[in-house]
């Protein structure tokens, strides 16, 4: 994974206008004419502005009911993913963001359509504020649940609970898991495994292409490299090479 760093505005104040910085630099990467996808979040809020400014001739597909309002209210053309497939770009918030691009999403309980989305895109652009970039993943992890036999699903989940809002934008229940993440892969195998998980909020690297992370410094551009672990970091002036083997 590499990284280089650009300076944020200051037009807010505190973590929002960090978020701002890491969406509008987004923003910048999407060309006229591309199929966009659209995430679900307060950072994604300020990405459809910023879109919006660019006059650009796209297509979008939103990941919730929320998001679509908000793009067709600022002009942007919204179409169903089916009538998309497959997009040129994808860009999304994340709960959370390990070293080795692992995320953590779910917080508006829009991950499964989130991650159809991702998966649906030849670049997935992952945007957040620095303090969402953490040295390793922990709880909760969002998941939705099928409605039937819900409780069932959650004993055989473990330490896992639902959680008080409104359903998924497909109707389905939303729920945290509370217990360790110490492998990520291996987690993420277990939910999937567990009948009655229509999907949890694990985002794997392969996903990912690049992570915008805003700090006080400016916006990081972490590349993700599919094919290595290998990380190259560039910032203000350093250049430096780690191996994470």
């Amino acid at each position: 994974m590499g990284s280089t760093r650009a300076p944020a505005p200051a037009s807010l104040s505190g973590v929002q206008a960090l978020k701002q910085a890491a969406a509008q630099a987004a923003a910048e990467l999407v060309r006229d004419e591309q199929k966009v996808g659209l995430g679900t979040g307060s950072t994604v809020a300020h990405l459809l502005p910023a879109l919006a400014a660019r006059n650009l001739k796209i297509r979008c597909a939103a990941t919730s009911p929320a998001t679509e309002r908000a793009a067709r209210e600022l002009g942007l053309q919204i179409d169903e993913l089916d009538d998309l497939a497959p997009l040129d770009i994808a860009i999304d918030g994340a709960d959370q963001i390990d070293p080795q691009g692992w995320l953590v999403k779910g917080g508006g309980g829009a991950h499964t359509r989130e991650k159809i989305v991702a998966a649906a895109a030849s670049r997935f652009v992952v945007i957040a504020s620095a303090e969402k970039a953490v040295p390793a993943l922990g709880p909760p992890v969002p998941l939705e649940l099928l409605r039937f036999g819900a409780r069932t699903t959650l004993a055989a989940l473990g330490e896992a609970k639902l959680r008080d809002v409104p359903p998924s934008p497909d109707g389905n229940l939303i729920a945290d898991y509370f217990g360790p993440v110490e492998d990520p892969r291996e987690l993420a195998a277990r939910l999937s495994a567990t009948p009655g998980v229509v999907e949890h909020g694990l985002f794997a690297p392969a996903m990912v292409h690049d992570i915008l992370i805003a700090g006080p410094a400016g916006v990081e551009h972490r590349v993700v490299e599919h094919r290595t672990v290998e990380h190259r970091v560039v910032e203000h002036g350093a250049t430096g090479r780690k191996d994470d083997r």
